[in-house]
């Protein structure tokens, strides 16, 4: 990096620190020429709990350091961390932070390692309820390469915000090991993610940069293979090679209307701070709803209460109040048809018909900006209220690497 750009961004963490303390809410534009943050990838928060599968966010971390590996959809000549105390009850504090690029695991190259700032402090302390951004680090990225952000917390943390299916592996070690290269300490792994919820960008300025995805476990990218960012905003990130960044805002088991002790806040409640709040976006591509559907049949647990039988009018109103709040920031919204789920487990007769309703209002009402149709995209083409066998991962509700590709491929990206 040169000299020039080196100290702009000094100004910027400057400017940050002065403005913002500890850089809870930081300017989204840098100085002039430098252009405006963007994002290049995220992840939703949700509240500690035991979900479904084994986690770190319940007990916290004391004297371990955290390890997490996010790809990248936009690259920049510098980036920015985001992270979460969104459902902290107490103030968390982060000793120490790096961001570098990936090797293999838990390894980091050599030479890339970056110490993170936070209004030029290294130790910060996020408040109860809060997210921070990180100063700029001086790390050139390209679209599609991989970061490795590190977090040592010294003293005991707490339930932690974290994220249920990542979908990717996080790494713990014991002590702080955030400026290893070498990936030996990094003994334990989950399946979680943990207080990291993002990685901005700077992009060209004057230009909004970023597409969101926004939805349940199939736009998380449940059954995908793990690891291999074969989910669906990942291959339409392959496809847009940077052009726009692509993030993914999905939580395996949402719902449009309810919320969940296991899958996060309802949709039309987080919408605002996952979607609208993210910096720089142009256009959110909204697939949700099935969960609704589905939880209506009752007997799935405690996970999915409240569970009241939903109607297609309900859900029509839940899209209309997202599709509101996009628009009110001068947002694009992209409604998404619900792909087939005959076969699964909590498929009935009824639900399909509020399926078959609500994919009907989003295909010809008009009221979103456009459509992606998922529906027919994945469907059997012999029983459409089926999907196509090499789509499915099994389960006949979430598609495999295969039907996430055609997902991509099903994006009109005229439409972005």
């Amino acid at each position: 990096m040169d000299m020039k750009l080196g100290k702009k961004l000094l100004a910027v963490a400057g400017a940050a620190a002065l403005a913002a303390g500890l850089s809870v809410a930081p300017a989204e534009a840098a100085p002039a020429g430098l252009g405006l943050w963007s994002g290049s990838w995220a992840s939703a928060p949700q509240a500690p709990g035991a979900g479904l599968a084994e986690n770190w966010s319940v007990r916290g971390f004391s004297e371990q350091s955290v390890r997490q590996v996010a790809r990248l959809s936009a690259g920049g000549p510098a980036v920015r961390i985001r992270l979460a105390n969104t459902y902290g009850a107490a103030p968390l504090r982060v000793t120490r932070a790096t961001v570098a690029r990936s090797g293999d695991g838990a390894a980091v190259r050599e030479g890339t390692v970056r110490p993170l700032t936070f209004g030029l402090a290294r130790p910060v302390t996020i408040p109860a309820g809060a997210e921070i951004v990180s100063d700029p680090a001086p790390l050139p990225v390209s679209p599609l390469d991989r970061l490795t952000v590190t977090l040592y917390f010294a003293t005991p943390t707490g339930p932690v915000t974290y994220h249920g299916f990542a979908n990717a592996t996080s790494y713990r070690a014991n002590g702080d090991h955030s400026a290893d290269t070498a990936p030996g300490a990094f003994t334990e792994t989950s399946g979680s993610g943990y207080v990291f919820t993002g990685v901005d960008v700077l992009g060209p300025p004057l230009r909004r940069d970023t597409v969101v995805a926004f939805g349940d476990s199939i736009t998380e990218g449940a059954a995908s293979t793990a690891d291999a960012d074969r989910r669906y905003p990942d291959r339409l990130a392959e496809r847009l090679h940077g052009r726009f960044g692509v993030l993914n805002e999905g939580i395996g088991g949402n719902r449009v209307l309810n919320d969940s002790t296991c899958f996060g806040e309802k949709g039309v409640a987080r919408f605002q701070r996952d979607v609208v709040e993210r910096p720089d976006v142009r256009s959110v591509i909204v697939l949700e709803g099935i969960n609704d559907i589905g939880s209506s049949a009752g007997g799935l647990g405690d996970c999915f209460t409240p569970n009241p039988e939903v109607t297609a009018q309900q859900l029509i109103e839940g899209h209309r109040a997202l599709i509101g709040k996009a628009h009110a920031k001068g947002i694009k919204a992209i409604g998404a048809t619900l792909p087939p789920f005959q076969g699964a487990d909590y498929y009935t007769e009824r639900g399909e018909a509020v399926r078959d309703a609500l994919n009907a209002w989003i295909r010809t009402s008009g009221e979103y900006d456009a459509v992606v149709d998922y529906d027919r995209a994945l469907a059997d083409p012999a029983n459409p209220d089926r999907m196509l066998a090499a789509y499915d991962s099994g389960d006949h509700l979430h598609p495999g690497d295969a039907g996430y590709q055609a997902m991509a491929a099903a994006v009109r990206l005229a439409d972005l």
